[in-house]
């Protein structure tokens, strides 16, 4: 046999080797495409910084935040219904604090108008009122605004000083759970050391609770006591809420070495 021939029939088995191999092998698997679901998403009005209560609202405070629209409550400002909002709210108070990132909620704005800070975070029908208080009196200076306390007045009796010989002095809540607006506090030197002092505290009341307080002021020594977070809710209930308005028991006076016991009606 020719060269040339054996040559072109060893091509020949080599290429039908190589097409056997070939189709053999298992087909490539098919090319599958993901299709990512879409999501709506809606432009939320947020704080771009941390916003204090009582702050007046710059549009530099403000910014738009890109939210899933199911994510988003109907209470939160959306830039298809509010496209001028960082102009539309510059100048609104804060009537409670905001974080960095929060969603603003028209609820916790209200307009000004050119009013005070205090008139603007007063509840509709509520009234500020102030009375003086001293570290003694105000819990030591840890009383904050926002804050819920009772009040207490303490006074002289003449009837309960008669049946008991003792100084008379009886104590009285005269005012629960009422909320705190703001706390008067100076900067002063005492023993050599830098101390907050709160001299006022301005107390949210209604309006028969401020004759109530007024009336008290004239009668004795007012007192503040700070009530629990978990009681702090605006209706809280609690056990100590249905006592008597007037403290009741007993104290222990000690005068001159004689002990004597002094009932509290």
């Amino acid at each position: 046999m020719k060269p040339a021939r054996i040559i072109v029939l060893g091509v020949a088995l080599f290429a039908g080797a190589i097409a056997f191999m070939l189709s053999g092998r298992d087909a490539p698997p098919p090319q599958v495409t993901v299709v990512q679901p879409t999501m709506d998403m809606v432009d939320i009005l947020v704080a771009r910084s941390d916003i204090q209560l009582g702050s007046a609202l710059k549009p530099e405070d403000l910014s738009w935040q890109t939210w899933p629209s199911a994510a988003a409550s109907s209470q939160f400002i959306r830039k298809s219904a509010h496209p001028g909002a960082l102009d539309e709210f510059k100048g609104s108070i804060a009537r409670a604090p905001f974080v960095a990132g929060e969603p603003i909620r028209e609820q916790k704005l209200i307009k000004a108008d050119g009013s005070g800070f205090m008139s603007a975070i007063l509840t509709s029908g509520m009234r500020a009122i102030s009375t003086d208080i001293s570290p003694e009196t105000g819990v030591g200076g840890f009383i904050l605004p926002n804050d819920r306390v009772d009040v207490l007045l303490t006074r002289r009796d003449a009837e309960s000083q008669k049946q008991s010989g003792g100084d008379g002095f009886v104590s009285e809540t005269v005012l629960r759970n009422v909320r705190v607006l703001a706390i008067d506090q100076t900067v002063e030197e005492k023993n050599g050391q830098k101390v907050v002092v709160g001299k006022t505290a301005t107390l949210e009341l209604a309006p028969r609770q401020t004759e109530t307080l007024a009336l008290s002021r004239q009668r004795g020594t007012l007192s503040l006591a700070l009530r629990s977070l978990a009681e702090s809710r605006p209706n809280a209930r609690t056990s100590a809420e249905e006592e008597p308005e007037r403290a009741s028991g007993s104290v222990n006076f000690v005068r001159y070495g004689i002990s004597s016991v002094q009932v509290l009606k």
